[in-house]
């Protein structure tokens, strides 16, 4: 489903992402994991074509370069560069990091400003389908945004990606902030969303633990560089993934 062919990605001379190549099977849970400041947010950024916007307004502002090398591939095309408002009509949808919801607005607004180009006689089911697979925020259609909890606004970030009806969603560190007990409930609704509607899912964490029992396959990215690759239970047996990110 996805190709990303020797990537590399650089802010000024500062290389983020360095030959990194990864592949994504349709119906699969991908994992990329590293530490903070390992290059996963501007992977996902790349991947989804935000790096296409914030390369235009720095050179508008005459701001840093950021160049971009390598191809990705989606259902065959090379969209290297292909706008993300037409990634996403194409099914690839990124959820961003740190809960990028609209905190005035209620959770039910949320969900219908996110589907604003969807057809009204669709919205009514999305929105059902969001609720039904995070339940949680059943009873909070009506609170505000900004009062919710850190893990009811990510679920509520993802519900609105979701909305999209992406064939591809990528999570950026869905798990960042969130207490052990709301990681968990987390998971669980990304295992049931791959189980209930067999999308396809990329997700990037620094917090390994939860997530590489999920994943069918995972890479572990180090300064921006691919440093292991393997199935999810290969990595959780890998001595230097236990030592990296178990403590143990």
């Amino acid at each position: 489903m996805l190709e990303v062919k020797n990537l590399m990605v650089f802010f000024e001379n500062a290389l983020a992402l360095n030959d990194f190549s990864m592949t994504i099977d349709q119906g699969e849970i991908v994992g990329v994991i590293g530490s903070n400041s390992a290059g996963k947010t501007t992977l996902m950024n790349t991947i989804s074509g935000l790096i296409i916007d914030m390369k235009i307004k720095e050179q508008r502002k005459g701001g840093e370069r950021i160049n971009i090398y390598g191809e990705i591939v989606f259902k065959g095309e090379n969209i290297t560069e292909v706008q993300p408002f037409e990634r996403v009509k194409k099914g690839l949808v990124l959820s961003r990091e740190r809960h990028p919801i609209f905190a005035e607005s209620d959770v039910a607004e949320n969900l219908k400003i996110a589907g604003h180009r969807v057809k009204r006689s669709d919205m009514v089911q999305r929105i059902k389908q969001v609720y039904d697979i995070f339940p949680a925020l059943n009873p909070l259609k009506k609170r505000k945004a900004g009062f919710l909890s850190g893990g009811e606004q990510q679920m509520l970030a993802i519900g609105m990606a979701l909305i999209l009806k992406p064939t591809l969603l990528l999570l950026d560190e869905p798990l960042l902030g969130l207490s052990p007990m709301m990681q968990t409930m987390l998971i669980d609704a990304i295992t049931n969303l791959r189980k209930e509607s067999g999308i396809t899912i990329l997700i990037t964490e620094q917090f390994a633990r939860p997530v590489l029992p999920i994943i069918d396959r995972g890479y572990v990215i180090e300064n921006g560089m691919l440093a292991l690759s393997g199935t999810g239970e290969e990595l959780m047996d890998n001595p230097e993934i236990k030592s990296a990110y178990f403590g143990v």
